[in-house]
């Protein structure tokens, strides 16, 4: 861990400052008119890596639906994926459902208060046990999100890059120094409420900011912390999907595995491109590997392009005609022939929900599927 020194008479200025700026200050956001465990729980789940104006509706659905533990254990997770589409990162809902089973199972249901009984529930990590354990519980243990790393670096004006685990061991021991003596869930709130509506990422607010005073940041270009790792260079991959369709009118979706990228959620089956093959060719292969039917590629139906954090998505959509073989779920969990109205009640990616609306015109036109030559 890297050992950062505060600006003289910061630990106890900082607080004195910040929380009085807080108590004016904060928004009302529905989370934070109920700090039971639960509901920290939940929001601080959703509130990684997404918009607070994005998470208030899904926190406010969520919680209607889902509004304890035990109603959420107890919920199917294809439900559970189901209210959270549209937030991304699935894997924080799936965890959540996991989470809460093993809640009701080793717990009676109550959320533990005890920290490191925290961090052994399913997607809890350093984050979300210290918001949990600050916010719910009282513990004084500091909050390092991406706000928080902003107004620290800002504050000490510190130069190290961020993607070293000691420099953010280092800002968490920080924000702990400061936080001494104080209450730490309202501490906590202050430092990422400061972040997010103050200590911008671009054209920072420093003339509203209640820490300008002591801010070695900001006597030069706030905007040069935190320093970030060099990211490397983001992939395309280039992937075929078919809407496969039957005489009927329906066309066959696919639940991918739990684990992994979009886990437990349905899809267009198909999948990435190798190299020297056609898109037709791609798509026949991994329906063959995938669901162990043949079809005939007919038309392009659409292209979609999306952006997920680790790789660009580049997604074609082509209509294709069943053979008559029966599917069999050999490469995902389980497959369904369905109507597009089946489709609005599953959990699709927004990938995937991208192609509705041309499906909606396709079915609408009572010719789902108009052939061309052989590819």
């Amino acid at each position: 861990m890297i050992t950062f020194r505060l600006p003289a008479g910061t630990a106890a200025s900082v607080p004195d400052a910040l929380l009085p700026w807080f108590g004016a200050h904060a928004r009302d956001l529905p989370w934070r008119r109920d700090r039971s465990p639960y509901s920290v729980w939940i929001s601080e789940a959703m509130l990684q890596q997404t918009r607070v104006d994005t998470v208030v509706a899904y926190y406010t659905r969520w919680m209607a639906r889902f509004p304890d533990v035990r109603t959420l254990a107890e919920a199917e997770v294809g439900e559970v994926l189901k209210v959270w589409e549209g937030l991304g990162y699935y894997a924080r809902a799936r965890n959540l459902h996991r989470a809460a089973g093993v809640i009701l199972r080793d717990h009676g249901g109550e959320i533990p208060s005890d920290p490191e009984t925290l961090l052994a529930l399913p997607g809890i990590g350093l984050y979300t046990r210290a918001a949990i354990a600050s916010l719910a519980f009282g513990h004084a243990l500091p909050v390092l999100d991406g706000n928080v790393e902003r107004v620290l670096t800002r504050l000490c004006a510190i130069d190290a890059p961020l993607g070293d685990r000691g420099v953010r061991d280092g800002l968490r021991a920080l924000a702990g120094r400061m936080m001494a003596g104080n209450p730490p869930g309202e501490f906590n709130e202050a430092m990422m409420e400061l972040g997010a509506t103050v200590c911008l990422p671009r054209a920072p607010r420093c003339g509203a900011c209640p820490l300008s005073g002591v801010c070695r940041g900001r006597k030069g270009n706030p905007m040069a912390f935190p320093v970030k790792a060099e990211k490397a260079k983001i992939p395309t991959l280039e992937v075929g999907a078919a809407v496969t369709w039957r005489d009927d009118g329906r066309f066959l979706i696919a639940r991918r595995h739990e684990k992994g990228l979009l886990g437990g959620m349905w899809e267009f089956p198909g999948g990435k491109q190798e190299d020297g093959e056609s898109m037709p060719d791609c798509i026949v292969r991994e329906l063959r590997e995938e669901l162990g039917i043949t079809v005939r590629v007919e038309t392009p139906l659409t292209h979609v392009r999306h952006t997920y954090s680790h790789f660009h998505l580049s997604l074609h959509v082509w209509n294709c005609r069943w053979q008559g073989d029966s599917p069999r779920a050999l490469d995902c969990a389980d497959f369904r022939w369905v109507t597009l109205a089946d489709c609005h009640k599953l959990p699709f990616g927004k990938a995937d929900r991208q192609v509705f609306p041309v499906l909606e015109a396709v079915t609408a036109s009572r010719s789902p599927v108009k052939t061309s030559p052989e590819q």
